[in-house]
């Protein structure tokens, strides 16, 4: 019984990682304030969702979609619904996750106590992120169009969900200029 203890003690020794940060997992989108999301960002209500592509193909979606020949492309776009334009900038942000990993420092605490160097150092902790991209959306007197209690708040929403989907289902940005 007691060798069972130790080898379950040594197991989760050895599995054991604690998690200090943790990014966000978003299944399809989520309208808040960029700057609680991420430090840095502005302080207005934001559309975010993660993105699963490589980095800069979102500003290859929107140069090809609105037709910006690489100007202006990140800040201030217009696009309209129904009949009014609005302007959509983004940004493209990482969040991590980092862990505290047990067993390298247990073994390594091991090795000195026996007076021989520390061998796995890099491991103590581990790190993954996430890609997000936060879009905001202002309107001619850049109003926050996604603060709540916008009139046309809900419209500008469901483009940006289009928007979204469009994005994630299409991998030749070439093809959008064709679309009407």
């Amino acid at each position: 019984m007691r060798t069972l203890l130790y080898f379950v003690f040594i197991l989760l020794l050895f599995s054991a990682c604690f998690p200090t940060k943790i990014a966000p997992t978003i299944k399809e989108d989520k309208v808040m304030v960029a700057k609680k999301f991420k430090k840095g960002l502005p302080k207005r209500n934001s559309f975010i969702f993660e993105d699963p592509k490589n980095e800069n193909e979102f500003y290859d979606y929107i140069n090809y979609k609105f037709k910006l020949d690489n100007k202006d492309v990140q800040w201030n776009v217009p696009f309209i619904v129904n009949n009014i334009t609005y302007y959509l900038s983004f940004n493209e942000v990482e969040r991590t996750t980092k862990t505290i990993n047990l067993a390298p420092l247990v073994i390594d605490a091991a090795l000195e106590n026996n007076d021989l160097e520390p061998v796995l150092e890099d491991s103590y902790t581990s790190r993954s992120g996430k890609w997000y991209l936060v879009l905001t959306v202002n309107d001619e007197e850049f109003m926050d169009c996604l603060k709540e209690g916008y009139a046309k708040r809900d419209e500008i929403v469901v483009f940006l969900r289009q928007l979204r989907k469009e994005y994630l289902a299409t991998s030749d940005y070439r093809s959008l200029l064709f679309k009407k």
